[in-house]
């Protein structure tokens, strides 16, 4: 079994979500074949340089249990954690993917992506975006304090709050444009991603678009959860259960 998550935004602030995800290593992960983080695990990433934070320290410890398991573990990155690197990925025993990732399972052709980067609507969001994944723009702010870097951060977080109040949920959500061309360049005829947070299955002319949810357990009902697909191409959606009381 192969498993897909993304946009679980842990944060140290937000204790319910990080015991959901360690629950869902210990009792769905360490039975799979492989685990893909399609994104926004992280509320933020500073920079591999905070890995020593306890928080981090935590979740890196818990995904290399996984790895160390025989658990073959992805990571493409979101629109909050795009700054994981290279040391982040050896602590946590993981492998760093491109943007988009294809892969073949039961004569299935799937695409793997986060989604962000088809939100073309959203020309402001694009426009900073183009920004910041210049390598150029990465190594002149990685060269500031971690501090200040996490000081910047916090402003655009609460800029991009802001923000989404202003805008449409067409604008913040992926153009048809945009999915059609990953399904033409990629030859797939199932896509799986993130980032809207609208856990669905679109038909888009025959091919299938699966939509990860966020994870918020203490929600009514819980949010979240994870696709599995089996070695025949078979994908199930499976729910985040509600917390024990």
């Amino acid at each position: 079994m192969i498993l897909f998550i993304s946009d679980l935004h842990l944060q140290p602030e937000r204790p319910a979500i990080t015991e959901a995800f360690l629950r869902f290593l210990d009792e769905q992960a360490l039975a799979a074949k492989q685990l893909y983080l399609l994104g926004d695990l992280f509320e933020y990433w500073a920079g591999d340089d905070d890995l020593s934070a306890p928080f981090h320290q935590q979740i890196v410890s818990a995904l290399r249990r996984v790895s160390d398991a025989g658990v073959e573990v992805f990571w493409i990155a979101g629109n909050r954690d795009f700054l994981a690197g290279a040391d982040f990925a050896t602590a946590a025993g993981l492998t760093l993917l491109p943007e988009t990732w294809v892969i073949e399972v039961g004569g299935k052709r799937i695409v793997l992506l986060h989604g962000d980067a088809q939100c073309t609507d959203d020309v402001k969001y694009m426009a900073f975006r183009a920004q910041v994944r210049q390598p150029a723009w990465q190594q002149q702010f990685l060269a500031m304090p971690l501090e200040q870097r996490k000081q910047i951060i916090a402003g655009l977080r609460e800029n991009s709050k802001q923000a989404h109040t202003e805008k449409s949920y067409e604008i913040m959500d992926v153009t048809p444009a945009a999915i059609a061309e990953v399904f033409e360049q990629t030859g797939a005829t199932i896509m799986i991603h993130g980032h809207t947070h609208r856990p669905a299955v679109h038909d888009v002319d025959g091919k299938l678009r699966y939509v990860l949810p966020d994870w918020e357990p203490d929600a009514a009902p819980p949010r979240g959860g994870w696709l599995a697909l089996a070695d025949d191409g078979t994908l199930t959606r499976h729910a985040l259960p509600a917390k024990q009381p």
